[in-house]
């Protein structure tokens, strides 16, 4: 692409779309020209160990990262695919803020564009084809993971740190042993049922 003029191309993805609890959170980087591509999988596909490292490496690189998220309040009232793209429009407008300028263009995962007015191409599976994409996808993963860490020490008895919120058996039954808590999304069956 810069073959065309665009040099300032960012990848964006987000992290959180299934849990029933907690934030659903987006990241959005440019990595730097002399960034070896290949170090960037997705963050599906890297341990939890590994994903912290790369996270190290882009915070002390040149790369540019904005971070965006929507709450499980906006989440609830918005749903979780508006949310999603709220959370990536966030991002962007902060990675914005941090380099002065928006970027030329965005390369997004998934099947829809960030509701942004700016060049965009959405991939399916494009922390595969994007190395700037799955930088994203580990800034977002691991964002979120400590967002639920954090979690974790108000709302011990949920034992966020062990399942980040999403819904496993264990998770299952604390929310029916303790109701939902106030990061609990009420719109999502597993949760909405104990309400009151």
């Amino acid at each position: 692409m810069h073959e065309h003029g665009l040099f300032r191309i960012a990848g964006v993805d987000e992290a959180g779309r299934g849990p029933l609890a907690g934030p659903v959170t987006a990241a959005c980087v440019i990595l730097p020209p002399d960034s070896d591509h290949s170090r960037w999988k997705d963050s599906k596909k890297l341990t939890p160990l590994r994903r912290e490292r790369l996270w190290s490496e882009l915070r002390l690189s040149a790369a540019l990262i904005g971070i965006g998220l929507a709450s499980a309040e906006e989440i609830d009232q918005l749903n979780i695919h508006r949310a999603s793209l709220l959370a990536m429009r966030r991002a962007v407008e902060n990675c914005a803020d941090k380099a002065g300028n928006l970027p030329d263009y965005l390369l997004v995962d998934g099947l829809f564009k960030v509701p942004v007015n700016l060049p965009q191409l959405a991939l399916v599976k494009g922390e595969s084809k994007s190395a700037s994409i799955a930088a994203a996808s580990i800034v977002a993963k691991v964002l979120r993971d400590h967002l639920m860490a954090d979690c974790h020490e108000q709302y011990p008895q949920y034992n966020f740190l062990q399942h980040k919120g999403y819904p496993t058996k264990a998770h299952r039954a604390a929310i029916a042993e303790h109701g939902p808590s106030p990061i609990h999304r009420r719109s999502f069956h597993g949760v909405r049922e104990f309400c009151r």
